[in-house]
């Protein structure tokens, strides 16, 4: 393994991450955000109804996917395969996709896969507000690759949601950060907030959740750290039931999503899953 002085930007992430778990504080994410600026009414075409939209989508797909295969054979990004093919293979309707969140990088596993598997059913992602105005390149996929931007305008929010609505009547899977934060390398399923379970129940769509597990390979990033492999783990899809309240199934399928993170957790790392915030009471 080279040897490569470790970051201080890094080391300092990773000792909030500690202390966010400490005191269990699960929704705060451990890294600055670029400046940015709010979005206005009309500015984001949600359902790409525009032409040039059209277009702006296809070529920002074409062209990340061509950039993030070259990142996997340089082995900046290690995919050491997928578990539970088939419970994306059966879908036949539009779901809402639940997805652990550590890396800026970590749903390209899902993309290609998805891609592969569902290519009829585009797959759109809820972003941050901040990420759509992102500059450069990834700005440009951000603001293009079939993003849903979440908003601090309430006539923008509600586009988005308006927008959410329409995807998933049209059979289409929207990925969502459930945990509501990005903790870089974190491996430990975090709480999920009630958002995405209330647009699956809402359009009566189910919640297919996947989640992400990691090891250590013997190359290291250029913050001096071991580069991650990941598997993909496609999980059961969690359905809406008939006979219970709105609230109820919010709660009842966020309740299955996290028992699913779980089992998976502590199945492939062989420990049980512990909080410093727990091991503090």
């Amino acid at each position: 393994m080279e040897n490569i002085k470790k970051s201080e930007y890094r080391m300092a992430v990773l000792k909030k991450i500690e202390e966010l778990e400490r005191e269990g504080i699960f929704d705060v994410d451990c890294e600055n955000d670029p400046p940015s600026r709010p979005l206005k009414e009309g500015e984001v075409d949600f359902l790409r109804k525009k032409f040039s939209s059209k277009i702006k989508s296809k070529i920002a797909d074409k062209v990340s996917f061509a950039y993030f295969n070259k990142l996997i054979k340089k082995g900046v990004i290690v995919i050491d395969g997928y578990e539970g093919l088939e419970n994306l293979k059966n879908m036949n309707s539009g779901a809402i996709v639940t997805a652990n969140h550590f890396n800026p990088f970590d749903s390209i596993p899902i993309h290609k896969v998805f891609k592969k598997y569902q290519r009829k059913r585009q797959l759109y992602k809820i972003i941050k507000e901040g990420n759509y105005s992102f500059p450069g390149l990834f700005g440009f996929f951000m603001k293009n690759c079939y993003s849903l931007p979440l908003s601090e305008n309430f006539k923008v929010m509600k586009e988005c949601m308006t927008a959410v609505d329409t995807l998933l009547k049209e059979g289409k899977f929207i990925l969502i950060y459930a945990e509501q934060s990005l903790w870089w390398n974190y491996r430990k399923p975090k709480p999920l907030k009630d958002g995405a379970f209330r647009f699956a129940c809402k359009n009566n769509v189910p919640v297919l959740p996947t989640f992400t597990t990691m090891r250590d390979t013997d190359k290291l990033d250029n913050e001096g750290y071991p580069i991650q492999a990941y598997t993909l783990h496609i999980l059961s899809p969690i359905y809406p039931s008939k006979d219970l309240s709105m609230k109820e199934n919010i709660a009842m399928m966020k309740k299955k999503n996290e028992e699913a993170w779980k089992e998976v957790y502590e199945r492939v790392y062989g420990i049980p899953l512990t909080y410093l915030s727990k091991e503090k009471e």
